[in-house]
């Protein structure tokens, strides 16, 4: 195949995966290893078709194999369920809290509702540990 024509099929490959459909990062490597192979080609390295195949699996497979958790991960945040642990840091309670009440706090720049679950009112002003998460309630008890 001409190398252009690797750089078309790794363009088609590329779109479909950015725009029609979600192969969960599996198209993005054939489009790489399409592109890699007409580079290739472009630059003078002159192969076989069987061997341009055997070229594009490789590199499809090694680069998939290689990277794609890695990849996908940090672009879809460990998806599917993606949790930014937030047990165990510290908030503070702007206003005192008995146990089992509720109440507001602001953390990494955003407002959250928080509750103590511990035995002891936490005073206005105090840190208090996050144990978990129930919804969109931080769970705190006294540090």
């Amino acid at each position: 195949m001409t190398w252009w024509g690797w750089i078309i099929l790794g363009a088609i490959f590329m779109g479909a995966e950015l725009f029609a459909v979600d192969a969960q990062f599996y198209l993005i490597f054939l489009g790489f290893s399409a592109l890699l192979v007409g580079a290739l080609s472009l630059v003078g390295i002159v192969m076989p078709e069987w061997v341009q195949w055997i070229a594009f699996a490789a590199f499809a497979l090694i680069s998939m194999f290689t990277f794609r958790k890695t990849l996908y991960e940090k672009i879809r945040g460990n998806a599917p369920g993606f949790r930014d642990p937030l047990e165990g840091e510290s908030v503070t309670v702007t206003n005192s809290l008995e146990p089992g009440n509720d109440g507001r706090t602001i953390h990494r720049g955003t407002e959250w509702s928080i509750r103590n679950v511990g035995e002891n009112t936490i005073e206005s002003g105090s840190k208090a540990r996050v144990l978990d998460i129930e919804g969109t309630v931080l769970r705190i008890s006294a540090d």
